[in-house]
Parts: C-alpha cells; sequence; structure tokens
C-alpha cells in the first residue's frame, strides 16, 4: 500500500503516519527529511533539489510507504503513485495550538525536533496561516484528478 498525507503544520500528519505505519507495518518518510538538511549546523538548511529528488524516487521505488509532508510541487509523482492520499485540514486554532505545544515539548527535551528559535516559531505559525490561506486551495486543485483515492479530515 501507498498513501500519501499532506497538510499544513500542525494538521497531524505525522501523528496519522506513524498511526498507519503501524497499523499496517508500513514504512514512514516525513518529506522534512527530505527538503531540510538535519545535520547542518543552523536551522532551516535546505537540501539540494537534485539530492532531494533522488531521495524521494528511491521511496517511491519501494513496495509500500507512507509519505506525509507540507510538499506538493515537487511531489506530484507521489499523487500519481499513491494508492490513498489523505488531505488534512484543520483550523487555525488548532494547528497554531499544536505547533506551539509542539515548540515547548521539544525545548523541554520532551520531544525530538529540530533546532528552532522563538523567531522560527514566530515565521512558522506566519507561514502556516499562509499555507492554509493559499496553499490548501492549490493543493485541492492539484489532487483533484485522484478524487476517488482521497480521503479528507
Amino acid at each position: 500500500m501507498k498513501i500519501h498525507i499532506i497538510g499544513g503544520s500542525g494538521s497531524g500528519k505525522t501523528y496519522l503516519a506513524d498511526k498507519l505505519s503501524k497499523e499496517h507495518n508500513i514504512p514512514h518518510f516525513d518529506l522534512d527529511d527530505l527538503q531540510w538538511d538535519n545535520k547542518a549546523e543552523s536551522y532551516g538548511i535546505k537540501r539540494n533539489p537534485d539530492e532531494r529528488q533522488a531521495m524521494l524516487l528511491e521511496i517511491l521505488n519501494k513496495e509500500d510507504w507512507i509519505i506525509e509532508g507540507v510538499y506538493y510541487k515537487w511531489c506530484r509523482q507521489c499523487f500519481a503513485d499513491a494508492d490513498k492520499i489523505y488531505l488534512l485540514e484543520v483550523p487555525r486554532r488548532t494547528y497554531r495550538h499544536r505547533i506551539i505545544r509542539r515548540f515547548i515539548r521539544r525545548k523541554l527535551g520532551l520531544e525530538k525536533g529540530k533546532k528552532e528559535t522563538l523567531k522560527s516559531l514566530k515565521n512558522l505559525l506566519d507561514w502556516a496561516d499562509s499555507y492554509s490561506r493559499n496553499d490548501m486551495a492549490e493543493i485541492r486543485k492539484l489532487i483533484e484528478p485522484y478524487q476517488d483515492k482521497i480521503v479528507k479530515m
């Protein structure tokens, strides 16, 4: 089975991917690990697009996968290859609460995460609002041809 989960930050993508991964014994891949160089000294360093694409193709060639992330412009093949597409949209107050809670849990060492700062938290909250307002409409249009395999949550 091939599953693609898309939604904004704080929409529950990772939670759903983990749950489905355990339930169906399918490997779970976070597109953030392809987009961002998590070994870089500072937060927010993007990976080379060619390297990112090679990593994505390696995942897509697997028999089973669960891919989750906010990205869609460089992930069109994921939608075409997926057996099921989960589209997650949650209210603004919900995703903002989840983003702030995750930031605090990471700072307290209760959750594994990136090297975030208060400035990066503010930027993420602003970005999440913009994504919800603008990008979600583009995503709905992009996945329209795949209506038979979309699950809206």
